[in-house]
């Protein structure tokens, strides 16, 4: 019984991967924001035509009052869903209104039923189709809004259809019979639509996740690339506070040329790999490390970073100072680098660009002056 309990729980109910559950849960209620309007206006304007076709016998709380509730919820739910529209959808608004529509829609869903089954009950075997038919239109229509949220979704049949779809299985009455058939079917090929939907939506994310991530990521390294550094740079700038302190360090790589010459490009790119772990072990969380291209690499170092506290470029010259050895053969290579603090060296990306290459060449003049036997480590503040 686990066993079966367990496959159905990760047939209907899969788990959403950690990397996109934000992402899954935004596009869930953005979903909902769109389709519900609509549906709570539907479910305003049956309101009239709901008690005008409850039977006579019928208690008023439920023959009248009902409708008149499920009239009030929808007007309010249409209300609130257009002074909304246009906020921003944050993970925890998502989660918020997700919970909402299931639990909304599940009790209204009950008072729908319950409004059937009692006037199904209550009036002429003739007319039973007719109750059939509004609670299963009502159903399938909620149902197809709140698609995105499975728990909703089988909720809100089970609730409006499950009860009515007994009665007409039970009726004794031939076509009763067929049509409540049909509607089961129809219900059971709608869940497994939801379901199927889920696990293409999460296929969908996870890919458009994917691609961001290769549009972002140096695909050699896997550090940032150098549309990745830009953007996290103009964000920090656009963060920066009047008391506010970051700095960027550009890196170039002295006698890389050589060993691809001499070793080969395929070794070339494994030292390239290295050096991108040892600037990450070296920055940690704290700063952003990209490739710029080739053999250039950049260091966004965060407002507030303890790095910041420490001579940036020793502090990556030393990370980067210990021999290479790289499939097996003894590799030197050497490091220059140029920083730029904000705001001391410039307020805008470009400034500080220019003041950290200046820098950087400025190092790289002094290496070359250095005896050919020193390994070529430079910098400029």
């Amino acid at each position: 019984m686990t066993g079966v309990s367990h496959w159905l729980r990760t047939r209907i109910f899969p788990a959403v991967p950690d990397a996109i559950r934000d992402d899954f849960t935004i596009l869930r209620a953005n979903r909902i924001e769109t389709l519900t309007p609509m549906l709570f206006l539907m479910l305003a304007a049956t309101t009239p035509t709901a008690i005008y076709a409850g039977v006579d016998s019928v208690h008023p709380v439920i023959r009248i009052g009902f409708p008149v509730i499920l009239a009030i919820v929808g007007i309010l739910g249409f209300l609130v869903l257009v002074k909304n529209r246009g906020r921003r959808m944050s993970p925890r608004r998502a989660r918020s209104m997700i919970v909402e529509a299931s639990w909304i829609s599940g009790i209204t869903g009950a008072m729908c039923s319950l409004w059937t089954v009692t006037n199904w009950l209550a009036a002429p075997p003739a007319t039973h189709s007719y109750y059939a038919m509004i609670m299963a239109m009502g159903s399938l229509a909620t149902a197809y809004c709140l698609s995105s949220i499975r728990f909703a979704t089988f909720l809100n049949l089970g609730v409006g259809l499950a009860p009515v779809s007994f009665l007409m299985l039970t009726s004794g009455n031939p076509p009763e019979i067929a049509a409540g058939t049909s509607l089961v079917i129809a219900t059971l090929f709608l869940l497994r639509m939801v379901v199927q939907q889920h696990g293409q939506v999460i296929d969908l994310l996870q890919l458009q996740r994917q691609m961001r991530e290769l549009a972002h990521t140096d695909p050699l390294t896997g550090l940032a690339n150098r549309r990745e550094f830009d953007m996290r740079l103009d964000e920090e700038i656009v963060a920066a506070g009047p008391n506010s302190h970051f700095a960027i360090a550009l890196l170039d790589l002295d006698g890389f040329k050589p060993v691809n010459d001499q070793h080969g490009h395929a070794i070339g790119d494994l030292l390239l790999c290295e050096i991108a772990e040892r600037l990450r072990g070296a920055c940690g969380d704290h700063a952003v490390v990209a490739r710029q291209g080739g053999d250039e690499f950049a260091i966004l170092v965060h407002a507030g970073s303890p790095l910041l506290a420490t001579s940036l470029a020793d502090h990556i010259l030393a990370a980067l100072a210990a021999p290479y050895r790289i499939g097996g053969r003894p590799i030197s290579v050497g490091a220059s680098i140029g920083t730029a603090n904000w705001p001391e060296h410039g307020t805008t990306a470009r400034k500080l660009f220019e003041v950290a290459d200046a820098a950087l060449y400025a190092a790289k003049a002094v290496d070359r002056d250095l005896p050919s036997s020193v390994e070529s480590i430079g910098q400029m503040a």
